[in-house]
């Protein structure tokens, strides 16, 4: 359990320096740093929303969904006992990231993302898009955390994949 923690506060303490650098610097370059020109850049944006910028939800209804997730995670993961790294790691990183985007949106209302692919900037069926939103560190984490849920499943939940495989009728 001392490495879930680990993890946890390594993730919230990554993704709040990093934002707090972009803050610091990047929010002062309108066109960012580009890394690989017409690729990658590193944009300091502020986002009220969800991922891709989606506002289904008040911020107040965010940040309490969030922190129910978050609570919930905490509780499955004590209440299991396990303490196997490919349990605990995707867990870990989908708990910080959660937190992390949490203490953006309890201290300044929105959260702070900068971190930019280019894949595809264009238009749609006449709209005007972009294909990839500008992330964070905690974005990072969560996601990287829930493809590992997906692809680590059946060592993560063994005695599900066990009951479906038992149940073939």
């Amino acid at each position: 359990m001392k490495w879930f923690i680990a993890i946890i506060l390594l993730v919230i303490g990554l993704d709040q320096f990093t934002k707090k650098l972009a803050f610091d610097y990047l929010s002062k370059l309108p066109d960012g740093i580009p890394v690989i020109p017409g690729l990658f850049s590193l944009t300091f944006a502020q986002n009220r929303g969800v991922a891709f910028g989606m506002e289904f939800a008040s911020p107040a209804m965010l940040l309490l969904m969030t922190g129910i997730i978050t609570l919930s995670v905490l509780f499955y993961v004590f209440r299991s006992k396990r303490s196997d790294a490919i349990f605990l790691v995707p867990f870990a990183l989908v708990v910080g990231g959660g937190i992390g985007n949490m203490i953006d949106r309890i201290v300044i209302g929105r959260v702070t993302d900068f971190i930019y692919f280019d894949i595809y900037h264009g238009t749609i069926f006449g709209h005007s898009v972009s294909l990839w939103p500008i992330f964070n560190v905690a974005d990072s984490a969560i996601t990287i955390g829930a493809c590992m849920l997906v692809m680590f499943h059946s060592r993560v939940f063994p005695n599900d994949t066990a009951r479906e495989t038992a149940d073939v009728r």
